[in-house]
């Protein structure tokens, strides 16, 4: 099965309610915003099996989720993305700059999904080609560590030698096998070999694929990179490290360049998911007339093409961003999504609210998401032989505060349980190499005595939580 095939398989077992399911595992609540994107990715799949004719004229509805910070905008769409293996992006809109100022133009961003997507092809490739790799490695490495005898005639019967040769041949064959067999249990591991390995140099040339002068359309080390020889230096290193070099080298030779960009760009133009953060920080204040506002608009009418769909030069070819699914969110706390220029507002025909996070919602998400926050410190004191266990009454206590924290100061969501659970823990994780190894359960008592004295300063608890 090809990487397409077993891509359109996985896609056809998501359906919306097992997108929805699979989100619930990580984030909580939120229930329209994952319905919206659940439903959103399913007609990608949708789209895939209509007719030719009509394939094209479909185009993806893109989202835009309001909401404040730390309610799980940036984690839905990620998720989504690992969920449909597809080329995924986050970009901050405030980062970009209208074309003719200094700073990144919008047309970057999808250069750098189509990176993106040529890495995960790359890496699923290299999956498929590892067993060949290794083998090829392998071999190479036993021919370095016992190379092939001299073939040498001497002046008498041409037959002798050549079966003198057979019989060397085939004995140095049976050493490798003895060796293979001793590599293979790791006894190996301290002898080294010397290698040749390609040293990467290039002519004294800038690389401006940085922020300034993006990418000139393909970069300079891709120009000239290939006119000049490779030069290629030796190495003295462990077997272990040779064999993984060896079948680094043995992998890029199994994969095709030409098969792995193109799939990649058909990647990136069908299932991408570009996720624009801070999209309210764009949108022009009501009744501002000048300034800065100049500019942030000008980023709104460059964004304009690309979410509507046009084709951006990259240095791997055309990308056409007609049926890229662009996600856009921002909190919106100064400006309203129809703050934005109409076209814009036009291009997310989607939009969805996030509700902020109340007690309850902390609650859960300290100890039910697969990558909840008990379970990563629980993980983290195991390693020093800490058995930390959080009591039902301190799960409450921590929510408790964290949402009080929240009301009195700036709501940040979810990351207030962070900066409140770094707290609780510090003593004991300064500590625990010396104390453990011993259980510590954590109790409501034990949060309010580490907690309570920080909150009741609130000058104190300003800067710290």
């Amino acid at each position: 099965m090809t990487d397409t095939q077993s891509l359109k398989k996985t896609m056809q077992g998501l359906t919306p309610r097992a997108i929805v399911e699979a989100l619930d595992r990580y984030i909580i609540g939120q229930k329209d915003a994952k319905k919206a994107v659940a439903i959103a990715l399913r007609n990608r799949w949708r789209r895939q099996q209509v007719p030719d004719e009509l394939r094209d004229e479909i185009y993806p509805k893109n989202i835009i989720m309001i909401g404040p910070t730390g309610v799980g905008k940036t984690e839905i769409a990620r998720r989504l993305a690992k969920l449909a293996q597809a080329p995924f992006i986050k970009v901050e809109a405030s980062k970009f700059t209208e074309v003719g100022y200094v700073g990144r133009d919008v047309e970057s961003m999808i250069r750098d999904i189509t990176e993106i997507g040529i890495g995960l092809v790359k890496a699923e490739e290299r999956e498929a080609v590892k067993v060949q790799a290794r083998q090829n490695a392998e071999q190479r490495l036993l021919t370095l560590l016992l190379p092939d005898p001299p073939v040498t005639h001497g002046f008498g019967d041409r037959a002798d030698d050549d079966d003198q040769i057979e019989k060397s041949k085939a004995s140095v064959e049976a050493t490798r096998e003895k060796l293979r067999s001793l590599l293979h249990k790791g006894k190996l591991d301290d002898r080294e070999v010397e290698l040749e390995v390609s040293e990467k140099t290039l002519p004294v040339f800038e690389n401006f694929s940085s922020q300034g002068i993006e990418e000139m359309v393909v970069n300079i080390s891709d120009m000239f990179g290939n006119a000049f020889p490779k030069r290629t230096k030796k190495r003295r290193v462990k077997v272990p490290e040779a064999l993984e070099l060896l079948e680094e080298e043995e992998a890029s030779k199994l994969i095709d360049s030409e098969k792995v960009v193109k799939e990649a760009i058909e990647r990136v133009e069908n299932s991408g998911i570009v996720f624009i953060d801070e999209i309210d920080k764009v949108g022009s204040r009501e009744g501002a007339g000048g300034g800065p506002d100049v500019s942030r608009e000008g980023v709104q009418r460059d964004l304009l093409p690309v979410i509507e769909g046009s084709t951006v030069t990259t240095k791997y070819g055309p990308v056409s961003t007609d049926h890229i699914l662009f996600i856009a969110s921002g909190a919106f706390h100064v400006s309203k999504p129809s703050d934005l220029i109409p076209e814009l507002q036009g291009r997310f025909p989607i939009r969805v609210e996030l509700n902020a996070l109340t007690r309850d919602d902390f609650a859960r998400i300290l100890v039910e998401p697969k990558n909840a926050l008990c379970t990563q410190y629980r993980a983290l004191m195991a390693t020093e032989g800490i058995d930390l266990s959080f009591e039902d009454d301190a799960v409450s206590e921590i929510a408790r505060i964290a949402a009080e924290v929240n009301d009195s100061m700036e709501n940040i969501g979810a990351r207030r349980l962070h900066t409140v659970m770094e707290k609780l823990i510090e003593e004991l994780s300064f500590e625990a190499p010396e104390i453990g190894p011993q259980r510590v359960p954590i109790t409501a008592k034990y949060v309010r005595e580490r907690l309570d004295e920080v909150l009741a300063r609130e000058d104190l608890s300003r800067y710290i939580l």
